[in-house]
Parts: structure tokens; sequence; C-alpha cells
């Protein structure tokens, strides 16, 4: 992935100061053990759950059963938001705006489903099966894969916002 530029909204910034390095960013989404996916249910209303996830080869990947809330609303209406970074004042929030779609390719799955054991342990090994997640207690989850179309970066520790727009955003 070719690191996109940042485009600092002085507006809500502190002055003299530079737009956050995408490198950052993306540690930060790599780093990060827990983020907020924000979808929109059928009746318009938002739902907004924590989970995992994983960024890879450009894009946040995360799972679920596929009876639960989010995954129906990401059947209807794709676009959804992941949130992560801290409820203090330091250290960097990330919004990644983008469309949830399933992955379904079993090499893709396999190569996914390594990269959770790396980063959360053992009790998140899953096996891949008619693309799809399977876990030993029977369970199936999909697997969204979240290619961003904008990224906001809030740091505080100086004051600063960045956007980063990818391909395919609609206009602000």
């Amino acid at each position: 992935m070719t690191a996109p530029a940042g485009a600092l909204d002085a507006r809500f910034s502190q002055p003299e100061e530079p737009a956050t390095e995408w490198s950052a960013v993306q540690a930060a989404l790599e780093d990060a053990e827990i983020f907020w996916v924000s979808s929109l249910q059928q009746d318009g209303e938002l739902h907004v759950t924590p989970l995992i996830a994983v960024w890879s080869e450009g894009a946040l990947h995360f799972c679920t059963g596929p009876t639960e809330q989010k995954a129906r609303n990401l059947e209807r209406h794709p676009q959804c938001a992941l949130t992560t970074g801290t409820n203090a004042f330091s250290g960097l929030d990330v919004v990644v705006h983008g469309e949830a779609v399933p992955l379904t390719d079993d090499s893709a799955l396999t190569s996914l489903a390594a990269s959770y054991v790396r980063k959360y342990g053992e009790d998140w090994r899953f096996s891949v099966k008619d693309g799809a997640f399977d876990s030993e207690d029977g369970g199936r989850a999909v697997v969204f894969r979240v290619e961003p179309t904008t990224v906001m970066a809030f740091s505080k520790e100086p004051f600063t916002q960045t956007r980063f727009r990818f391909r395919d955003e609609r206009p602000a």
C-alpha cells in the first residue's frame, strides 16, 4: 500500500503543528487491540459495538457471527466506521471509514487467521472452512474486509486532526 498524503485541518489543530504521518496511523491500527464498529440498522439507527480487528494488506479485518446485529446491518448497508484510540488526553485516536465486504477466499482467510493468533493469541485461533472462520466450538464467523475511503487521525499531543483520503471517497 502506498502511503496516502495526510491533510491537516487547521480548524481543529494547534497552530504550526504538522499533519500526523501515515506511518504513525498505520502503527496505531496494527497495534490497537479493541475497535468500535459503527453500522446502520434497518430502521436508520446507529449500532455501535466493540470488537477485535487485524490490519492486513491495506485494510482492517474483523469477524462476527452471521446472525449478529452488525453482520445483518452490514449485509444491507456495507458502509461503516471502525474507531480505535484512547480515552485519555494523550495518544492517537483513529477513525476508518469504508465499506465492509465479506472476505470468502480460503487462502486469504488462512493467512488472516494466522494474523489473529499472532496479534491476539491462541484463544483466537480459527480454522477456515467454506469461506469463513470456524472455531473449535463449532461456531462460524463471517470475515469482513474494510478498505479505507477516509481515515481521520486525532492526535492529542499536540492536538491535530489529519485526514487521509483513499480511492473512491465521496465528497466531504
